[in-house]
C-alpha cells in the first residue's frame, strides 16, 4: 500500500507518560535523529522532582516536547501538534495544551478502571465523546510491544518497558526520521545485556513497521532540513554548552580548570560533563556540601587555576559568604547558578528567573560582582567563556545566571573555530626585586596583581579582613575602607567600557514600544515579536546578556522609546533595577509557573501595550 506523504514546515511533538516510561529517553532519541537530519529544533523536557512518584498519578507525569522545522525557530513551541499519552495521567496533565484538530496517540492498554480512577476520570475518555475535537489514534502499545517480543528470552516486565521504543519507531516512521542513530545507541546502551538490546531494537523496528503497514495512519509527514550556515553542527543542551565553554576558557587562558561542586538539580550535569575532560587539564571535585565546594574553587583560584563552582539558587545562598571572600581577596572565580523555581526547595525541576537580585545583592557588605546571563542553550558556551574572561581580567568573581529551561533544553550549535575564540591573558604577577604591592592596581582595569603562592618575591597576606590599598596590610582605617569599597565598585562598573553596546532590533525605526528581556526568555520574546511584526505592528526588541554592569548605552536605549515592556519569569526583578537606576517606568509582565513563556501569550501582551499608546 502506497501512503500519502504530506509536506509540513514545522511540527511540535510532546511525549508524555509515567516517569518510568522512558519519555525523556524517547524524546532525546527523536531529537538526536532530528538534529542529524538537519532540521532546526528546540526542546523542552519536563519531569517531576521525585525520584519515583506513584505510578499512574499526575505528580509522576514526565513529558518531553520537541519543536522542529525547515526554518529558524526560537522556542520549543506553545502547543503540540501531536501528543503521545502513555497513560490516563499523561492525557489529563497535557490535554489542556492540545489545540483542536491535533493528533492524539494514546496507549489504550493503560486506560484501565484503576488507572482512570487514580486521576479522577469517571469514564474512559477514549471511549466516550470527550476527545471528539482531536484526531485520536487509540493503540494498545503495550500489548503490541509484548507481542512483537514474544520470541525473546526476556521477562514480560522487560518487554513492557520497551513500549517507548515501539512508540519511538512509530513516530520515526510518521515523520520520516532516520533510524540508524537510534539502533547504534541501543547497541551501545545495552551492550552488556545483548538480549535486552535485541528486544529494544526489535520493538523500535516493530513500531516503524506498524506505521508502514497499518491503515490507522494513511498519511506520513515530511519536514525538510532547515537552511543553516555552512559548518559542523551538533545538538547541545545548556549544561553541556556551559561545560564546553569552561573547557574552552581553560584552553584559551592556559589555566587549569578546577570545578568545586556539590550535586544539585538542575546543575549537576555540568559536573558530570566536566569530569569527562581530564585530558584538557580539568579537575573536578565533588565536595561534601556547597560551602566546601566554593571554598575549594576559591582556593584553586588562589593557587593559580581558573576556579569554578556550579549550583542552583539554594546553593548560591550557602556560597554567599565565600563569594564575598572572593570579592574581598579580588580573585577570579566563576559561579554558575542554574536557576530553578523557589523559594527553598521549591520545584527543583522547573525553571525560573528569580535569582537576579540574589546574584546582585545576596552578600553582606558592599560586595559587587559582575552578572552574565546566556539567552539560549547554545549561547551558554559563549556566556561561560565571557564570564571566565571577565573574572580573569578584572580579578573578580562572576555569576552566570542560566536556568532550568536552558540547562535541559537543546538546539543545534555550530562548532566555533577555536582560533577565533578570545584569548584570555592571566597576567600573573612577576617579581621585580622591589616590595610586592598585592593591591597595587592596573590603572585601566583596577585589577590587582594575581600572585601565585610560592613565587619568590611575591609573598603577601590574603584573607577576608579589609586590606590597606596598595600594601595589602590588614587595615581598620575608616578612610581606607571607604576607598577600598569604592575601588571595588569602580572596578566592576568599569567593565561596562569593555562590553558591546546593547543592540536594538528595530527594523522599521518607527517602533515606540521596546521589549527588553534577559536570559532564557529570549526565544519566546523573539518569537512573539516576530508575530506582532507579521501582523503589521512595529515593535523593537533588545536582550541583555550583561546585568551587572549594564551596557554603557542602556539609559539612552530606554529613553528612546515611549514604553518599555520587560517580561520576566519572576515578580519584576530586572524591572526594579531599571526603575531604580534609570527612573524609567518600565512595564513589567511576570509569570512564575515553572515553565517558559509562550510566544502567543507574549504576542498578546505586546499588542496590548502597543494598542495602549
Amino acid at each position: 500500500m502506497t501512503k500519502q506523504v504530506q509536506q509540513l514546515d514545522r511540527v511540535i511533538i510532546r511525549f508524555a507518560g509515567d516517569s518510568g516510561d522512558g519519555m525523556q529517553l524517547t524524546g532525546d532519541r527523536f531529537t538526536q535523529e532530528t538534529a542529524a537530519f538537519g532540521n532546526d529544533l528546540s526542546t523542552l523536557p519536563n519531569f517531576p522532582a521525585e525520584i519515583r512518584a506513584p505510578a499512574g498519578t499526575l505528580p509522576g507525569v514526565s513529558s518531553f516536547q520537541l519543536h522542529f522545522a525547515d526554518h529558524d525557530i526560537l522556542t520549543p513551541g506553545d502547543a503540540p501538534n501531536v501528543l503521545v499519552a502513555m497513560n490516563p495521567a499523561a492525557l489529563k496533565a497535557n490535554l489542556a495544551d492540545l489545540p483542536r484538530g491535533a493528533d492524539l496517540i494514546v496507549n489504550t492498554d493503560e486506560f484501565t478502571k484503576r488507572n482512570l480512577a487514580k486521576v479522577g476520570y469517571a469514564g474512559n475518555p477514549v471511549e466516550d465523546d470527550s476527545l471528539r475535537e482531536y484526531r485520536v489514534h487509540a493503540l494498545p502499545l503495550t500489548s503490541m510491544t509484548v507481542g512483537a517480543l514474544a520470541d525473546f528470552d526476556i521477562s514480560k516486565k522487560d518487554a513492557e518497558r520497551a513500549k517507548n521504543m515501539f512508540a519511538l519507531g512509530l513516530l520515526s516512521w510518521l515523520y520520516h526520521r532516520p533510524t540508524e542513530g537510534t539502533i547504534a545507541f541501543l547497541e551501545r546502551k545495552f551492550a552488556r545485556k545483548p538480549e535486552i538490546m535485541k528486544a529494544n531494537i526489535a520493538a523500535f523496528r516493530a513500531g516503524w513497521n506498524y506505521g508502514e503497514t497499518t491503515e490507522a495512519f494513511s498519511v506520513s509527514y515530511e519536514v525538510k532540513p532547515a537552511e543553516h550556515e555552512p559548518g559542523l553542527y551538533r545538538n547541545i543542551t545548556g549544561n553541556t554548552a556551559l561545560a564546553y565553554g569552561l573547557v574552552a576558557a581553560g584552553e584559551r587562558s592556559g589555566l587549569p580548570v578546577f570545578l568545586g561542586s556539590y550535586p544539585i538539580t538542575p546543575a549537576s550535569d555540568i559536573l558530570h560533563e566536566l569530569s569527562r575532560h581530564k585530558r584538557f587539564g580539568v579537575r573536578t571535585f565533588q565536595a561534601e556540601d556547597e560551602i566546601a565546594a566554593v571554598g575549594a574553587a576559591l582556593g584553586a583560584s588562589f593557587g593559580g587555576s581558573l576556579g569554578v563552582t556550579t549550583t542552583s539558587g539554594p546553593g548560591i545562598a550557602l556560597k554567599s559568604e565565600t563569594i564575598g571572600l572572593a570579592v574581598a581577596t579580588e580573585l577570579p572565580l566563576v559561579v554558575i547558578d542554574v536557576q530553578r523555581a523557589g523559594p527553598s526547595t521549591g520545584m527543583p525541576t522547573k525553571t525560573e528567573q528569580a535569582d537576579l537580585l540574589q546574584a546582585m545583592f545576596g552578600r553582606n557588605g558592599e560586595a559587587p560582582v559582575p552578572v552574565v546571563a546566556p539567552r539560549s542553550p547554545s549561547d551558554c558556551f559563549d556566556a561561560a567563556l565571557e564570564a571566565a574572561r571577565i573574572a580573569v581580567k578584572y580579578r573578580t568573581p562572576v555569576v552566570v545566571l542560566s536556568d532550568g529551561y536552558l540547562a535541559n533544553g537543546s538546539e543545534p550549535w555550530k562548532l566555533p573555530d577555536v582560533d577565533s575564540l578570545p584569548t584570555i591573558e592571566p597576567g600573573f604577577a612577576v617579581a621585580d626585586g622591589g616590595d610586592f604591592q598585592p593591591f597595587r592596581r592596573d590603572p585601566e582595569t583596577l585589577a590587582r596583581p594575581w600572585a601565585v603562592p610560592g613565587t619568590a618575591g611575591l609573598e603577601h597576606r590574603i584573607g577576608g579582613l579589609e586590606k590597606a590599598d596598595g600594601s595589602g596590610n590588614i587595615s581598620y582605617d575608616p578612610a581606607n575602607h571607604d576607598a577600598m569599597v569604592r575601588l571595588r565598585q569602580a572596578k566592576v562598573d568599569g567593565i561596562a567600557r569593555d562590553l558591546e553596546p546593547l543592540a536594538v532590533d528595530d527594523p522599521s525605526g518607527d517602533a515606540r514600544v521596546l521589549v527588553l528581556g534577559w536570559g532564557g526568555t529570549y526565544g519566546a520574546i523573539s518569537a512573539a515579536v516576530r508575530r506582532v511584526r507579521k501582523a503589521g505592528r512595529p515593535v523593537a526588541q533588545a536582550h541583555l546578556r550583561h546585568l551587572n554592569p549594564f551596557p554603557a548605552n542602556i539609559a539612552e536605549v530606554l529613553r528612546s522609546y515611549d514604553k518599555v515592556l520587560v517580561p520576566e519569569i519572576n515578580l519584576g526583578q530586572l524591572a526594579l533595577l531599571l526603575r531604580g537606576r534609570y527612573l524609567v517606568d518600565v512595564i513589567s509582565y511576570n509569570r512564575v509557573r515553572g515553565l517558559p513563556f509562550k510566544a502567543e501569550e507574549l504576542a498578546g501582551v505586546i499588542q496590548d501595550v502597543i494598542d495602549s499608546e
